[in-house]
């Protein structure tokens, strides 16, 4: 009996091989940005998810999205805790599958999205870093002569610590949008959100005299870029550099390693709490959308809860 033929590449039988789901990427990115309004660094980190889940997804069986389901979206799950990823980190993959999923939905790529059923890992929370006031002092006089551009390092420091600004706020700060005879700044947070945030004595003389002595030096080679921080090529401050400072001159101040750009954030926000200041208004000054964020600090600031349990306590 002679051998069965192949049915030609053109053949009715021939099995197709779904369709990458890596052409929904761009348009997604492009929701985000247009639609949404998140911010470009915001719009990266979904990329950088959602890339991650492609390349696991083209490892597996080839199957088309409509036949994805939850067994299938769990197996990715524990692919990522098989990388030994942290609680936070999974999370956030996870958070960024759905939003995929559901605009899979509303263009009508599929008819429900099965990642909604997919439950959050259960998170510890963690009290963040916070440094004293008097080490918060100790490293905004770190910077020395010993760096290229003290005067610049400090100004940073001391905007930080004063407005309790993101890195990607700082680096992004315009210079026409200081206005130290006022003492304040406006600055564009997540969501391209602007707010108003205050300069404290000590920010605007470090600012000011980063304006005066180091500024005018950087700006010669790119007298065109508007930042206020600038690099040695005249051109914005990165936030890699930014935490390069920090970290140097944290260490210098015997710091702990974990101290980031983040924890003069979270030491603004303390210390804000700790002199008074009311939840509500903390919220607008560090722009939080959600006052859950906000609400961190209560638990943070010992020293507070412990004057109310003592002026309030019948033992206190």
């Amino acid at each position: 009996m002679p051998p069965r033929k192949r049915p030609p590449a053109n053949s009715r039988f021939q099995v197709r091989k779904p369709a990458d789901p890596g052409v929904h990427l761009e348009p997604f990115l492009h929701y985000l940005e247009a639609e949404c309004g998140m911010a470009a660094n915001t719009v990266s980190a979904y990329r950088s998810d959602v890339v991650q889940f492609l390349d696991w997804y083209r490892l597996q069986k080839p199957i088309p999205l409509s036949e994805v389901d939850l067994s299938f979206l769990s197996g990715y799950l524990q692919h990522l805790n098989r990388r030994k990823l942290a609680a936070t980190t999974v999370s956030r993959h996870l958070v960024t599958l759905k939003l995929f999923f559901r605009y899979l939905v509303l263009e009508g790529v599929l008819a429900e999205s099965v990642a909604d059923l997919l439950n959050s890992p259960k998170l510890w929370k963690y009290l963040p870093k916070v440094l004293s006031p008097e080490k918060v002092n100790q490293l905004l006089s770190a910077p020395c002569n010993q760096d290229r551009y003290p005067l610049r390092d400090r100004a940073i420091l001391a905007m930080m610590y004063a407005t309790g600004c993101r890195v990607t706020e700082i680096v992004t700060l315009p210079l026409n949008s200081v206005k130290l005879a006022e003492g304040y700044a406006r600055c564009v947070g997540k969501g391209n959100k602007e707010r108003m945030v205050s300069l404290n004595p000590v920010a605007v003389a470090a600012v000011e005299a980063y304006l005066r002595h180091e500024r005018p030096l950087l700006s010669r080679r790119n007298s065109a870029e508007q930042a206020l921080f600038l690099n040695r090529g005249g051109k914005q401050l990165s936030r890699v550099m930014v935490w390069n400072i920090v970290k140097k001159n944290a260490a210098r101040v015997g710091c702990s390693k974990e101290v980031s750009p983040h924890t003069l954030r979270h030491s603004f926000a303390t210390h804000m709490m700790a002199g008074g200041a009311e939840i509500r208004a903390l919220q607008e000054l560090l722009g939080h959308a959600n006052i859950r964020t906000t609400q961190i600090y209560t638990h943070v600031d010992h020293s507070r809860l412990k004057a109310v349990h003592q002026m309030y306590h019948p033992r206190g």
